[in-house]
């Protein structure tokens, strides 16, 4: 039986017996039982070759096992002759000079059977440094995906492979199949060992990562909570339907029961008990019974007493205010603007300094260095056309016109290195303290040729096979591309693939738009420079910002060179603060024409007009000039007084706060100087007093208003996102200085400006006077009149109202149903202006990337990596923990599409065991890290992790994520993961109880925001409606009905808001809840005056009091609001910034638009319906109330508008 190689059988002596247990166990039979073919030098030999092979194999022992069987088998069994078949033999001469005859080939001949068992025990078996498969690397140009039983035996017969030491033909039979067999072959069968069982040798079942069939059996996880459903249909559209029938059932309801009292009423008047004139205290007849002081309610006495008080007050307050016109100086609060600080970092912007992602980020970047800044290029040649490349390694493979040797790309410029040197700032991991330009990390397929033309342009004859072909660097890309750690391909050409920083180059990285990890035919190519992400107050910081803006520079030069064949997209770290920036910048005469449009119309609307004559003199240009400088100093004194106690600024307060103030103060601008403008001036009143009992009468409800909003404000900045809590505040005292301002400067102007008027003076020319009087009496302008003879008495007609209250009942239940669908998040490209070239980045970057953002998964200090308990809490390799944290992780990507995960590992200096579970002691621990963590990468060290005693971290990659609705829940899932994970890894012994292992992603401190957004959101909204319905309770005497009517409006018209943005496509995010609290805000003004005007009025009935309220306050709240704001609004329809346009303009507009519908047609019918009843009070010009001690007044006089 060993005639084949020229031994005689023969019984294995000691020494050999030791070394054939050693190198092939499966031969061993017992001392004395151990039969060989083979010499020692054979044995020496054949466990330098198994050496070799089975280092990437020795995470899984039985497929190392398996793999030398059939190799021991062939070289050394004693029934060799029965499987093996010589087919060529050559004389050698020894190094003694000897001549002797040796098989250089031979065939084996194996059964299907072990052969298949062999191979799908290694078929999964990992690397962990490329997160592919060993297999991948022993089945030559087939990779891990082609790689059959066949092609993997033919790989390991090929002599060519540098590990052979000679032709193998392997010939796979199927069991039972004799036919074609040389006389006494008889196909090797033994026992291919599964990967789940033990060897014999005592190595431990193959890892879940490496075999499948080790896996415990896990249940599927839950799946995402479908849609709310009820009765087979969407839930909240149910809720919607079932609300609105229940609304229009009591709307219904309360309308019989109101006819049936009604009709109760005028049935019990014709019999005569009610009917019949009554005597004042003057014994004149009245109209109408005179009420008994008894019959005068708490609320009547307490609505009384607080408005008296509050008119008194401001009375004396005006009248004070018109006789000594005031200089108000806001300069003290101004000069804060000196100190002034816009936040633009977006960090601090949208996430506040004690969340969770902000001191996970904060940890991290304490303990890794921040992640580093990204300057990316993505290339595509869609014109080129591809071919197909015969390799004599891989055979054919397609490449795109993209992947070709002539598309030369030479953009690089020594403006780079000018004014910003590369290697002053780059990210070079391998050597931080004093890098070269080589040792920058720059990822791109040309690194697999470490960036050499000469590399590039190599070429050499190769012979595999028995072909001999030419083989270049298309031959040695496809090898790197599925073999990135390789420090040497497998052609002749010998090149490494490592990049010249000395780390691989991950094709997903490098490469973009290819199928089933075809990356010769992928679509793209994706050039990235890794900057270091050095403090805003490092000075290398700005030398990385002049870098990247050289950087950008050249590359859109580049761009605009008519004799480039192909398209791009670029960005730089800077490019997305850059861009914002620009189109703000932009956008900033936009806002300027919107205020100048604004200011005009208050200049105009403003006019008396009584005459043509007297133009020049009753316009009130300077009066709208000093309302809109009213509302800046307000503006500018809260940005002081924050700027001075610290509290930064952004760009979204400079362009919300003077929107919101504007709109206030324009309405209050316009309540008083209508109500100026429309009183008569008694005999004997002066100017400064009449002044004073208008502001009298009106400014309650001007208190009313801004305290509502002022304190709504405050509330708001409870907030934890701090974008909405800086607003919040400066918005607050913005609007509390404004009424401060009206109250005394605005008073004070009108003033100096009724003086001039009454001189019968010109307005720009002040010593001009006209002869044409003032006529006394009343000026009502056009609108009051047609708001009370039109527009009043059509929306209060009986009809009318029956339809305003079905078509409102049902906006408010279809928004609500809206509400509950719309999406929450904002995508960054929203961000962008229009033709930004961040905007075709995005759409590259969504279409070309195969990979999401990397994550990490961050161990805090408490965990002790040296104990072997420890070790195998983390591991994923042959016997580590089933739950280990990279066991987990892997578990986790068994559910998304595909998840790439690198893992921290040492093996280096240390034997493998027999049990193949090499597992270091503290000391070798300590001892070998410090060396595996400062070595570059080389063919004895080829990974590099961070694995440090305060934290360590572990590497994967998200699945490809497009939008904030993928951010957000990406997030979700890796901290549910993390917290897994960190309660396996707490029952490890010694680990300390606060341990903890979390995830970080860069995009982290963005998206955390959206987890609570929702709960927050209602949150702030609910605190801003509190004060509106407290303060209007309070002001109005505690009327709670009033209150809750106003309070009922303001959420319908938030609700409705957010209904209408799910239809208009405006998502749910900080920006649009800054808006939905403007809302609230700008929805006191829409409403609050009229509530106040309703609660007020005298007129005998609902409807008379809604009519009065309409026409008399809806005409200064529609001159005031909405047609304040309207032209405004619609100007930002032309700004550029995608932001602007959709969350200033569409969203204010809608803000607008509802609040106007709501205050000015739903408001009116629900109080003719529900309103507070009417004063208990005779209404005859003057009314007296005699007898009725409210407060300290016996006598009150109420001034009235008709």
């Amino acid at each position: 039986s060993c005639e084949l190689w020229g031994f005689s059988f023969c019984l294995v002596i000691q020494y050999t017996c030791t070394k054939t247990k050693q190198v092939c166990p499966i031969l061993d039979r017992g001392e004395g039982n151990t039969f060989a073919c083979c010499s020692i030098n054979q044995l020496n030999s054949l466990e330098k070759s198994l050496t070799l092979s089975k280092a990437v194999l020795v995470r899984c022992p039985s497929c190392a096992e398996n793999f030398a069987h059939l190799h021991c088998i062939n070289t050394c069994s004693p029934n060799q002759s029965q499987s093996v078949k010589v087919t060529k033999i050559m004389n050698v001469t020894n190094s003694q000079g000897k001549t002797r005859e040796a098989v250089v080939a031979y065939q084996s001949f194996l059964s299907t059977t072990f052969a298949d068992g062999s191979f799908q025990s290694c078929k999964n078996v990992r690397i962990p440094a490329t997160g592919g498969f060993a297999i991948s690397t022993m089945c030559g140009r087939y990779g891990a995906k082609l790689c059959t039983p066949q092609r993997w035996y033919d790989f390991q017969g090929d002599s060519s492979n540098g590990l052979a030491p000679l032709d193998i033909d392997f010939q796979l039979i199927p069991e039972g199949v004799t036919a074609g067999l040389p006389a006494g072959v008889v196909p090797y069968n033994g026992r291919a060992l599964k990967c789940n069982e033990t060897t014999p040798t005592g190595g431990q079942v193959c890892s879940c990562q490496d075999c499948q069939e080790s896996c415990p059996v896990l249940p599927n996880p839950p799946l995402p909570p479908g849609p709310f459903r009820l009765l087979g249909t969407d839930g909240f559209l149910v809720i919607a339907i079932v609300l609105f029938c229940l609304l229009v059932f009591a709307y219904l309801l309360y309308l019989v029961v109101s006819c049936w009292v009604a009709s109760k009423k005028r049935k019990y008047e014709a019999q005569g008990k009610t009917k019949g004139k009554g005597k004042d205290q003057n014994s004149n007849d009245v109209t109408e019974r005179v009420i008994h002081p008894s019959e005068v309610t708490c609320t009547d006495k307490n609505s009384l007493a607080a408005h008296a008080l509050l008119s008194s007050m401001f009375q004396y307050w005006g009248t004070l205010m018109a006789t000594y016109p005031l200089t108000v100086i806001v300069s003290a609060f101004a000069t804060g603007l000196m100190n002034i600080e816009l936040t633009t970092d977006p960090v601090e912007l949208w996430s506040a300094p004690n969340s969770r992602a902000r001191q996970e980020k904060d940890f991290h970047d304490t303990h890794f260095d921040p992640f580093f800044r990204t300057n990316q290029l993505i290339l595509t040649a869609p014109d080129r056309k591809g071919h197909v490349y015969d390799s004599l390694l891989f055979g054919p493979q397609n490449f795109s016109g993209l992947v070709s040797k002539d598309l030369d790309i030479e953009f690089w410029s020594d403006d780079l290195n000018r004014t910003a040197s590369l290697k002053d700032v780059c990210f070079a991991p391998l050597n931080p303290s004093n890098p070269s330009v080589t040792d920058c990390a720059v990822n791109s397929l040309p690194q697999y040729f470490q960036n050499s033309l000469d590399n590039i342009n190599a070429k050499v004859n190769m012979t595999e096979l028995g072909v001999t072909k030419e083989v270049d660097w298309r031959d040695h890309l496809i090898y790197c591309v599925n073999s990135p750690l390789s420090f040497k391909d497998i052609t002749d050409l010998g090149m490494s693939c490592m990049a010249d920083y000395g780390a691989p180059v991950f094709p997903f990285l490098a490469v973009g738009g290819y199928q089933n990890d075809d990356y010769t035919n992928a679509e793209a190519f994706i050039l990235t420079f890794s900057l270091n992400n050095f403090a805003r107050s490092n000075p290398k910081f700005k030398v990385a910002l002049q870098w990247e803006k050289e950087f950008l520079k050249i590359v859109q030069e580049y761009q605009a060179n008519p004799k480039n064949n192909f398209t791009f997209a670029y960005m730089a770290e800077r490019s997305l603060e850059d861009e914002i920036n620009r189109t703000t910048a932009e956008d900033i005469p936009i806002f300027m024409i919107s205020y100048a449009v604004i200011f005009v119309y208050i200049a105009v609307a403003l006019g008396e007009y009584s005459s043509c004559k007297r133009i020049l003199v009753d316009s009130k240009f300077l009066v709208g000039l000093g309302g809109i400088l009213v509302v800046g100093c307000s503006v500018l004194a809260s940005m002081g007084f924050y700027s001075w106690i610290g509290i930064p600024s952004s760009l979204v307060i400079l362009q919300v706060v003077p929107f919101l103030v504007l709109a206030v103060g324009a309405d209050n601008i316009f309540i008083f100087v209508l109500e100026y403008q429309r009183d008569v001036r008694k005999p004997g009143e002066k100017r400064e007093e009449q002044i004073g009992r208008v502001l009298g009468n009106v400014a309650p409800s001007m208190l009313l208003c801004s305290l509502s909003e002022s304190v709504c404000f405050f509330l708001g900045a409870l907030s934890t996102m701090p974008a909405v809590k800086s607003f919040a505040l400066y918005a607050a005292l913005a609007v509390l200085m404004d009424f401060i301002l009206q109250m005394t400067a605005f008073v004070a102007l009108l003033s100096l400006d009724a003086r001039r008027q009454d001189n019968n003076r010109c307005e720009l020319l002040c010593c001009v006077t006209v002869s044409t009087q003032r006529p006394n009496k009343p000026n009502e302008g056009l609108l009051l009149p047609i708001m009370r003879k039109y527009y009043a008495p059509v929306l209060l007609h009986r009809y009318t109202r029956f339809l305003v209250m079905m078509v409102f009942i049902f906006m408010f239940c279809g928004s609500l149903f809206f509400m509950f669908n719309v999406k929450v998040g904002l995508d960054q490209e929203l961000a962008m202006p229009k033709g930004s070239y961040m905007l075709k980045y995005f759409e590259y970057l969504y279409k070309y990337f195969e990979v999401g953002v990397p994550v990490y998964f961050v161990t805090k200090k408490g965990f002790d990596f040296t104990t072997v308990e420890g070790m195998n809490a983390v591991c994923s390799s042959v016997g580590c923990d089933q739950f280990s944290l990279t066991q987990k992780i892997q578990y986790a990507t068994d559910y998304p599409d595909r998840e790439r995960e690198r893992e921290a590992c040492l093996f280096k200096c240390m034997r493998n065991p027999p049990d193949g579970v090499l597992r270091p002691t503290k000391e070798q621990f300590n001892r070998y890290l410090p060396s595996f963590l400062s070595n570059r990468p080389d063919l004895q060290l080829t990974q590099l992790v961070s694995l440090l005693p305060a934290a360590s971290r572990f590497m994967a990659y998200h699945t490809p994520l497009t939008n904030s609705q993928e951010f957000t829940a990406a997030l979700l899932k890796a901290r549910e993961l993390a917290n897994d994970i960190t309660e396996g890894m707490r029952k490890v012994p010694g680990t300390s109880p606060d341990f903890e292992v979390f995830p970080y992603t860069v995009t982290n401190v963005f998206y955390e925001q959206y987890l609570t957004i929702v709960p927050e959101g209602l949150f702030n909204i609910s605190l801003c409606l509190l004060p509106t319905f407290v303060v209007c309770c309070l002001l109005l005497g505690l009327d709670l009905r009033s209150g809750l009517l106003n309070l009922i409006t303001i959420i319908m018209i938030v609700v409705d808001t957010v209904g209408v943005m799910t239809l208009w496509g405006i998502d749910y995010n900080a920006v649009a809840l800054i808006n939905l609290v403007t809302a609230v805000g700008i929805s006191v003004e829409f409403v609050s005056h009229m509530t106040r005007s309703f609660a007020l009025s005298t007129k005998p009935t609902h409807v008379e009091r809604a009519m009065e309220a309409t026409a008399n306050m809806g005409s200064a709240v529609f001159a005031g609001v909405a047609m304040t704001n309207l032209p405004g609004i619609l100007v930002l329809a032309f700004a550029k910034a995608q932001l602007i346009q959709i969350f200033f303009f569409r969203l204010n507009l809608v803000i607008t638009l509802l609040g106007m519908a709501h205050g000015l047609i739903f408001l009116p019918v629900v109080l003719s319906y529900f309103g507070k009843c009417s004063l208990k009070l005779k209404h005859c010009g003057t009314v007296y109330l005699s007898n009725v001690h409210c407060g300290r007044f016996k006598t009150l006089q109420l001034f009235h508008n008709s």
